[in-house]
């Protein structure tokens, strides 16, 4: 057979799999994971909402670059913000974005070694 005798033509097979505001409002997210930085903080923020104070030792980052990375996770809609008395405590947005951070670090593990940690650990926590 070939491709001369299939009746569809290339247009019938070009219909977009998924819209283009999906594939922008993906491409954001994903762009966002793509820091080191920002990938450990929200890390940090799968299995408990957190402080800067706290964020910034658990990353080793400065301060004022984890409070940047922040504002923009926050501006990605990844994260949320609250406010704690002089404090503000961040958490990861919906659990949609908790297991998009979960499976790429898991799926990292895999790639990185022949058993990864998780495998031993509860099944909805983030790879440390």
């Amino acid at each position: 057979m070939y491709a001369r005798d299939n009746g569809a033509t290339a247009n019938d097979l070009q219909e977009p799999l998924t819209s283009d505001d999906v594939i922008q409002a993906a491409t954001v997210t994903l762009g966002m994971l793509a820091d080191g930085t920002r990938l450990r903080l929200m890390a940090a923020l799968v299995d408990a909402e957190s402080d800067v104070t706290a964020l910034t030792r658990l990353v080793g980052a400065a301060r004022p670059a984890v409070s940047q990375h922040l504002g923009k996770l926050r501006l990605a809609g990844l994260v949320r913000a609250r406010r704690d008395g002089r404090r503000s405590v961040y958490a990861v947005t919906d659990p949609h974005v908790r297991r998009l951070v979960i499976e790429a670090l898991r799926m990292a593990e895999h790639r990185l070694s022949d058993r990864p940690a998780h495998h031993a650990s509860a099944p909805d926590s983030a790879p440390r």
